[in-house]
């Protein structure tokens, strides 16, 4: 016969309540006790049938991870601080890419329903309507809405955007840089608006003109096609560039290049993200760091503690940007 909990419990000297604490790994158990009982388990054969421990707390301990575009290094970070966050509480999250497609994103909530995970993590494709997450909230389905948000009726976790891009634009114009351009703003989401929006906000409070903006797509390959825009007249190019992203300033980088221009000293370009390619570059990349990883961590927590306590209003969660200063932000060029 299977062993049971009471089993364990004799074979540990326990009781059975604090077996099943154990099982649950709970942080009231002392890790002395909790390794001889499940060392007990080990020598008894026991396997903790957690699919009926599941049914009987009406909860799966899985929630489904709804990215939009798992291709871009960032999100692999935010997905590793999600599953560090989740994995520590002993649950696991069911991942989708989107591709950037609402269509599909509706499809894959769907199917997470019917999997009947007890949350759902959404950095909301680009169209997602605020009625996504207004409709699971009213289905009672605990979501959290990350980097980008569509709807006030949630919680939402992350970053200051427009702080990030006041942080690169002061240290530009700190360095001389008079003409200073914005690229890779073209995605129709949150982030997108509030670095747009810094970016005329700031210029102007230090006298200077906005620069030009060139709202391509945030990929090494719109920002190497914007660099043939804004450097058509070099007697007017700008001197400083800020992108959207890392993959975007990459690509302003190689576009540069291209051009028999050096990024850092022909050019000052700064990123977004932090991404580690962007510090194995070389030029190595300034960028605006916003803590993918972290942002996972919160999001994943937040969650949990909605799902425990569903009742209570939206929360949100903003975390401060750093300005990462590396070779590719030099002095002002002599052009």
């Amino acid at each position: 016969m299977r062993p049971t909990v009471k089993d364990i419990a004799r074979h540990a000297g326990v009781s059975a309540a604090t077996v099943s604490l154990v099982l649950r790994n709970s942080p009231l158990v002392a890790a002395a006790t909790r390794a001889g009982v499940q060392s007990s388990m080990d020598s008894l054969g026991y396997v903790y049938h957690r699919a009926a421990a599941n049914l009987r707390m009406r909860l799966t301990h899985t929630v489904g991870l709804v990215i939009c575009e798992i291709t871009n290094p960032f999100y692999a970070e935010l997905a590793a601080g999600i599953d560090d966050a989740l994995d520590q509480a002993g649950w696991v999250a069911f991942v989708a890419n989107t591709a950037e497609s609402p269509t599909r994103q509706s499809r894959f909530i769907a199917r997470m329903r019917e999997h009947r995970v007890d949350g759902i993590l959404l950095a909301p494709a680009e169209g997602t309507s605020a009625e996504v997450v207004d409709e699971l909230s009213r289905n009672g389905i605990p979501v959290v809405q990350m980097l980008r948000r569509v709807g006030r009726s949630a919680d939402y976790v992350s970053a200051d955007f427009r702080l990030g891009m006041t942080l690169a634009a002061e240290h530009l114009i700190r360095l001389g840089h008079q003409r200073i351009a914005f690229v890779g703003g073209a995605r129709r989401v949150s982030p997108a608006r509030d670095r747009t929006e810094a970016f005329r906000a700031i210029l102007p409070r230090f006298g200077l003109p906005v620069g030009p903006i060139v709202n391509c797509l945030p990929t090494r390959e719109g920002g190497a096609a914007a660099v043939g825009q804004l450097f058509r007249d070099k007697s007017s190019a700008p001197t400083a560039v800020v992108c959207h992203n890392d993959l975007c300033a990459l690509g302003v980088m190689l576009g540069l290049a291209d051009l028999g221009l050096v990024p850092g000293r022909d050019a000052a370009v700064v990123g977004f993200d932090n991404i580690p390619e962007g510090a194995m570059h070389r030029p190595a990349l300034t960028t605006v760091a916003i803590g993918g990883r972290q942002i996972g961590e919160e999001a994943a927590r937040l969650l949990l503690r909605r799902i425990k306590s569903p009742e209570g209003s939206p929360e949100s969660i903003i975390l401060p940007p750093k300005l990462v200063i590396r070779e590719s932000c030099g002095p002002r060029p002599s052009i």
